[in-house]
């Protein structure tokens, strides 16, 4: 005779949420719409639960730059600083972190003026660059000027990334500024992206600010 095995009751031992799933599709919708778009209701209906299930793992829509903020720098490459001497480091996570972000360029507003309290992974790349340039011989009063000055010329370099390629193009009233407007045309003319080139410029100056024993 068969034996009927009865089936449990009760709630699941694994949440149908996790923060991480969470913070996954909160950034496709921002990725999709921005986040002044995103609705908590949206944000329910992508992850396919009730609105009221997103409040036990977040207290209101502000609350998710910070999970956001966690899946995004979890992907900026650290390691560069353990094997690499400081320059090519500084500049391989600077290559890394633009990348990040300019996949997620409607992050960056939200991101950008985040604290980082809370935020263990951002904390972490913030050490790892700290550490290199401490190491260096940086002065500790400069390493954070210098991480922000990399670090908003990263978040300027990603949005490039996106821009329109007729961005600069001034028109109708291209006559009226010519030295700028030839400049324009030579631009294209280059054999690196634009912002490739723009970003690779800006970084060689940032290097600059390095210690340099």
């Amino acid at each position: 005779m068969a034996t009927t095995v009865k089936r449990r009751t009760g709630r699941p031992k694994t949440s149908v949420l996790s923060i991480e799933r969470i913070a996954e599709a909160a950034l496709r919708l921002i990725d999709a719409a921005g986040f002044d778009a995103m609705t908590m209701k949206a944000l329910a209906a992508e992850l396919g639960v009730a609105p009221s299930a997103l409040y036990n793992h977040v207290p209101s829509k502000a609350a998710l730059w910070l999970p956001v903020q966690e899946r995004l720098m979890g992907d900026v490459d650290v390691s560069v600083f353990q094997r690499l001497p400081l320059p090519s480091a500084m500049s391989a996570w600077a290559r890394s972190y633009r990348d990040v972000f300019a996949a997620h360029p409607g992050a960056i507003t939200g991101i950008a003026v985040l604290p980082v309290a809370g935020s263990p992974r951002t904390l972490g790349v913030y050490e790892a660059v700290a550490s290199a340039l401490s190491s260096a011989g940086l002065p500790d009063a400069r390493i954070v000027s210098v991480i922000v000055a990399f670090e908003s010329f990263i978040f300027g370099s990603a949005l490039d990334v996106t821009a329109p390629e007729d961005i600069f193009d001034a028109g109708a009233e291209g006559e009226e500024h010519p030295i700028f407007s030839r400049a324009v045309t030579a631009r294209a003319a280059l054999p690196a992206a634009p912002a490739d080139d723009a970003f690779e410029q800006g970084l060689a100056a940032l290097l600059a600010l390095l210690p340099t024993r």
